[in-house]
Protein backbone atom coordinates (compact mmCIF):
# COMPACT_ATOMS: atom_id res chain seq x y z
CA UNK A 1 0.00 0.00 0.00
CA UNK A 2 3.02 2.22 0.74
CA UNK A 3 4.48 1.87 -2.81
CA UNK A 4 0.97 2.59 -4.27
CA UNK A 5 0.48 6.13 -2.95
CA UNK A 6 4.51 6.55 -3.19
CA UNK A 7 3.85 6.15 -6.57
CA UNK A 8 1.11 8.25 -6.96
CA UNK A 9 2.93 10.99 -5.01
CA UNK A 10 5.68 11.03 -7.72
CA UNK A 11 3.04 10.89 -10.35
CA UNK A 12 1.22 14.04 -8.90
CA UNK A 13 5.12 16.27 -8.33
CA UNK A 14 6.01 15.42 -11.66
CA UNK A 15 2.46 16.31 -13.69
CA UNK A 16 2.63 19.96 -11.05
CA UNK A 17 6.19 20.47 -11.87
CA UNK A 18 5.27 20.45 -15.94
CA UNK A 19 2.26 22.21 -15.16
CA UNK A 20 4.87 25.14 -13.62
CA UNK A 21 6.44 26.31 -17.31
CA UNK A 22 6.09 29.37 -18.51
CA UNK A 23 4.87 30.17 -21.59
CA UNK A 24 5.71 32.98 -23.66
CA UNK A 25 1.98 34.16 -25.30
CA UNK A 26 3.26 37.76 -26.31
CA UNK A 27 6.78 37.34 -28.46
CA UNK A 28 6.82 40.79 -29.81
CA UNK A 29 7.24 42.08 -26.38
CA UNK A 30 9.96 40.17 -26.31
CA UNK A 31 11.05 41.96 -29.43
CA UNK A 32 9.91 45.42 -27.39
CA UNK A 33 12.60 44.51 -24.52
CA UNK A 34 15.37 43.51 -26.81
CA UNK A 35 15.25 46.53 -29.54
CA UNK A 36 16.77 48.91 -26.66
CA UNK A 37 20.09 49.08 -25.80
CA UNK A 38 20.77 51.38 -22.55
CA UNK A 39 25.13 51.42 -22.59
CA UNK A 40 27.03 52.63 -20.35
CA UNK A 41 25.16 51.34 -17.36
CA UNK A 42 26.24 52.07 -14.46
CA UNK A 43 26.83 55.33 -16.21
CA UNK A 44 30.26 57.36 -14.75
CA UNK A 45 30.97 59.96 -17.76
CA UNK A 46 27.90 62.05 -17.30
CA UNK A 47 26.86 61.01 -21.25
CA UNK A 48 25.04 57.44 -22.12
CA UNK A 49 24.38 55.69 -25.68
CA UNK A 50 20.67 54.52 -26.31
CA UNK A 51 20.74 52.35 -29.49
CA UNK A 52 17.07 50.78 -31.03
CA UNK A 53 16.41 48.94 -34.17
CA UNK A 54 15.25 51.97 -35.71
CA UNK A 55 17.04 54.54 -34.50
CA UNK A 56 14.71 57.37 -35.17
CA UNK A 57 13.79 60.30 -32.75
CA UNK A 58 13.08 59.19 -29.57
CA UNK A 59 11.05 60.91 -26.38
CA UNK A 60 13.29 60.02 -23.25
CA UNK A 61 11.37 60.92 -19.76
CA UNK A 62 14.21 59.71 -16.56
CA UNK A 63 12.40 59.40 -13.39
CA UNK A 64 13.87 59.17 -9.92
CA UNK A 65 13.19 56.77 -7.51
CA UNK A 66 10.19 58.45 -5.98
CA UNK A 67 8.25 58.65 -9.68
CA UNK A 68 8.98 62.39 -10.55
CA UNK A 69 10.83 63.09 -13.70
CA UNK A 70 14.00 64.93 -13.63
CA UNK A 71 14.77 65.26 -17.25
CA UNK A 72 12.84 65.39 -20.05
CA UNK A 73 14.86 65.14 -23.51
CA UNK A 74 14.29 64.67 -27.44
CA UNK A 75 17.41 63.30 -29.50
CA UNK A 76 18.06 61.93 -33.01
CA UNK A 77 21.77 60.52 -32.37
CA UNK A 78 22.22 57.36 -29.96
CA UNK A 79 23.81 60.44 -27.12
CA UNK A 80 21.99 61.44 -23.78
CA UNK A 81 23.28 64.03 -22.09
CA UNK A 82 23.02 62.75 -18.37
CA UNK A 83 25.58 65.51 -16.50
CA UNK A 84 22.42 66.94 -14.60
CA UNK A 85 21.32 63.82 -12.93
CA UNK A 86 23.21 63.54 -9.65
CA UNK A 87 24.86 59.69 -8.53
CA UNK A 88 21.56 57.07 -8.38
CA UNK A 89 19.17 55.33 -9.87
CA UNK A 90 16.60 56.41 -12.42
CA UNK A 91 13.89 54.30 -14.46
CA UNK A 92 14.41 55.47 -18.36
CA UNK A 93 11.37 55.48 -21.03
CA UNK A 94 12.13 55.84 -24.29
CA UNK A 95 9.59 56.15 -26.94
CA UNK A 96 10.00 55.48 -30.41
CA UNK A 97 7.23 55.64 -33.59
CA UNK A 98 4.35 55.07 -30.46
CA UNK A 99 6.84 52.85 -29.05
CA UNK A 100 7.35 52.88 -25.56
CA UNK A 101 10.38 51.07 -23.46
CA UNK A 102 12.20 51.54 -20.20
CA UNK A 103 15.23 50.57 -18.66
CA UNK A 104 16.82 51.14 -15.29
CA UNK A 105 19.51 53.88 -15.26
CA UNK A 106 22.21 53.60 -12.45
CA UNK A 107 24.24 56.68 -12.42
CA UNK A 108 27.73 56.55 -9.79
Amino acid sequence: MKKCYFGLLLLLLCFSAYGQEAINMNPSLQEKESSLKLYPNPATNGVVYITTTKNSMKDILVYDVFGEVVLTDRIASKTLNISRLVAGVYVLQVTENQKTMTRKLVVR
